[in-house]
């Protein structure tokens, strides 16, 4: 459901933008609402989790989630729809901060590695099977019927989870970091804030200043509150560890640089190439049918090698696959992007379950729902980061491409706002029959486009870096196990 719903969105945005009238800057904040508030809250959740039990935080965010799924089915305004997307991003923060805590506490030793594996299968279907489902819902019942079949689904999910789940906690998480909370969340939505209005404000105004100042502010405030509480929801003792601060890394930068790319190359399937919602998810397929075949594909072959360099192998093959989709001209097709569209899906479907591994690995079972929480923020918080910085440069490229050219007979910025609201077909109504400016349109668009492209690639392979930094004595089995006889054995506390 989480990430089903991000892809089926994807598909969506341009047939939402046409209905409600959205501009490109609401286009985003339909993804980032989400992104944001999910990143913001996901750390809060673990801690919940720990506290209260993951079973009763897994279900109190199913039950959000759908009841916010139908309000976005019904919002009448692009605002609507807006707020809805972020009350989403609160029910789906806990069902992500508990999924892997969930697999963590119920399964130990090959066990666990084959659940994980399963649960990257179930990652990739997701991504796969969100941009068909996006396009046939969107092509034949409307757009709207993409939030709609989230209902019986969630409705499903808490039938299943009251019944077959097992609440487990942390029995010393005692108090709540409201602390934490306040100020991780208030300097992630700055941050975003800044990235999304720095093209309409201007990169050098007060606002903009102010928001990315207040962020920064807001961080330091976040470090300090954590280094005071006793339990608190981010451990950044963590950070001593090499392996911790290589997988955050990477997974920050999958995020940013991978994830943050599909929205990008939907609209250019659609609204450059012209293609329907439900044809540019066909398309898509290259990349998103990988992602469910290669975790369990590998499992077997990766297990054999150390994490780190699993992880940094998928990253390197990743970054590659974006490269190689960063030399579009006016004549492509979308067949210039398979070979790019391949490698994607071959590299993540590596990278996802390396990243549960590792998330999981470098924190004691007890604290598994605060590993799970970490892992997903900054996967979620660089989808969220990516897709608002990604999006600053498309539109500033795609206005100084134009801006470049002169004698267009429409102001450089106005034509720009048409073309990353609407594609570069809206520009034939605001000028018909202008075969000058749909050339130089195709072309601002396809500069735009190779501009994010190499950026999300550098982002991928520097992660690609930093998952060199993982090593195996990181890993919390791999310390030796305590001789007091009052401590629990975990596969029993999972048990019990």
């Amino acid at each position: 459901m989480l990430l089903v719903d991000v892809t089926v969105v994807q598909v969506a945005l341009p047939t939402i933008q046409r209905d409600l009238h959205s501009g490109f800057t609401d286009l985003e904040w339909v993804i980032d609402a989400y992104a944001l508030s999910l990143a913001s809250v996901i750390l809060t959740c673990g801690a919940l989790a720990d506290r209260f039990g993951r079973k009763r935080v897994f279900i109190v965010g199913v039950v959000v989630f759908t009841g916010a799924s139908f309000a976005c089915g019904l919002a009448p305004t692009t605002n609507v729809l807006i707020w809805s997307r972020a009350l989403q991003g609160l029910g789906g923060g806990a069902m992500f901060a508990t999924g892997l805590a969930l697999i963590g506490q119920t399964y130990q030793g090959p066990d666990r590695g084959r659940a994980i594996a399963a649960w990257g299968s179930t990652v990739g279907a997701a991504v796969a099977t969100g941009p068909l489902v996006g396009g046939l819902l969107t092509d034949t019942l409307g757009w709207r019927w993409i939030f709609f079949v989230n209902v019986p689904i969630g409705i499903a999910t808490v039938t299943l989870a009251a019944v077959k789940m097992v609440n487990i906690g942390d029995p010393d998480a005692k108090r709540l970091d409201i602390a934490g909370l306040v100020t991780f969340a208030g300097a992630l939505f700055l941050m975003i804030l800044g990235l999304l209005r720095g093209n309409d404000d201007g990169w050098g105004s007060t606002t903009i200043l102010a928001l990315f100042g207040g962020s920064a502010l807001l961080a330091i405030a976040f470090i300090v509150a954590e280094l005071r509480q006793e339990r608190p929801m981010f451990d950044l003792s963590l950070f001593r560890k090499r392996g911790f601060v290589g997988v955050s890394l990477a997974t920050f930068a999958i995020g940013a640089g991978m994830f943050a790319m599909y929205p990008y190359i939907t609209l250019y399937l659609q609204n450059d190439l012209g293609y329907s919602p439900l044809a540019g998810g066909v398309r898509l397929l290259p990349s998103t049918v990988l992602l469910f075949i290669v975790p369990l594909a590998t499992r077997s072959v990766v297990e054999r090698f150390p994490p780190g360099a699993v992880l940094g192998f998928g990253m390197l093959v990743t970054g590659i696959g974006i490269a190689s989709m960063a030399n579009l001209s006016t004549g492509s097709t979308w067949t210039h992007l398979i070979p790019g569209l391949l490698l994607t899906g071959f590299g993540i479907g590596i990278v996802n379950p390396a990243i549960a591994k590792i998330g999981l690995g470098v924190v004691e079972p007890q604290r598994s729902g605060m590993a799970s929480g970490i892992s997903n923020t900054f996967r979620i918080g660089g989808l969220a980061t990516g897709v608002a910085a990604l999006g600053a440069v498309f539109q500033h490229q795609v206005t100084s491409d134009l801006a470049s050219r002169g004698g267009l007979g429409v102001p450089a910025s106005t034509l720009a706002k048409t073309i990353s609201s609407g594609g570069t077909r809206a520009v034939a109504a605001l000028r018909p029959h202008n075969p000058v400016i749909e050339t130089a349109s195709h072309q601002a668009f396809v500069s735009g486009m190779n501009t994010i492209l190499l950026i999300g690639a550098a982002t991928v392979l520097f992660g690609a870096l930093c998952a060199g930094l993982v090593r195996r004595s990181d890993f919390w089995s791999a310390a030796p196990p305590p001789k007091s006889d009052r401590t629990p054995d975990p596969t029993t506390v999972a048990r019990a």
